[in-house]
């Protein structure tokens, strides 16, 4: 959790409750509000003409989301939608700018998680330019264990589904599905019903 709720509250926050697929904001609107989830997953995404959809991110419990454009006048450059059901603390952009300007140690934890998440985008854009589909999803597990900071064999349970997976790869699920049995035939996984552990 980035800020404790408690501190949001003491400033007026208020907890929303979102249902799958309800948007929390849209692309195009004004950033008005500080969102740290309290609990359930969101989808960071942009949509097409053509109907097709891309996908920044699955941000889940405790992290915040578009919290950059609190800093900037620009507007959001992607929407923000329940995959799950999902409690999010919601804080007005003004009170939340003065939670900073009070607690300044506050502002060097919330750059430090977006360099952290900036640091994930270009990782992640990075795979685009790898054609093995198993080398791209051994590469995202990696990251997101060594992020969680789990060292051993089969210590980490994936927070993604294989859908999720293969959205952050750039591949279709089918082609994620057949690469995680094969990581697991040669023992670089695990599968436990639908959990993955790495």
């Amino acid at each position: 959790m980035l800020i404790s709720n408690q501190i949001l509250i003491s400033f007026g926050a208020e907890v929303q409750s979102y249902l799958p697929n309800q948007f929390i904001f849209n692309e195009g609107n004004t950033a008005k509000y500080y969102y740290q989830i309290k609990n359930g997953t969101v989808k960071l995404n942009n949509y097409f003409e053509n109907g097709k959809e891309f996908i920044h991110g699955f941000p889940f419990d405790g992290h915040c989301i578009g919290e950059s454009y609190l800093f900037t006048e620009n507007l959001y450059a992607m929407n923000a939608v329940a995959i799950t059901k999902c409690e999010i603390i919601r804080l007005e952009k003004h009170k939340f700018l003065r939670i900073l300007l009070e607690e300044p140690l506050l502002f060097f934890k919330l750059n430090e998680y977006t360099a952290d998440r900036l640091h994930f985008r270009y990782i992640v854009s990075t795979f685009l330019a790898i054609s093995d589909p198993d080398i791209r999803i051994k590469k995202l597990l990696d990251h997101i264990k060594n992020y969680f900071n789990h060292q051993e064999k089969y210590s980490f349970l994936v927070p993604y589904t294989r859908q999720q997976l293969a959205a952050l790869v750039g591949l279709r699920v089918e082609t994620v599905i057949r690469s995680i049995k094969k990581m697991q035939k040669i023992n670089l996984l695990k599968i436990d019903g639908n959990k993955i552990y790495y």
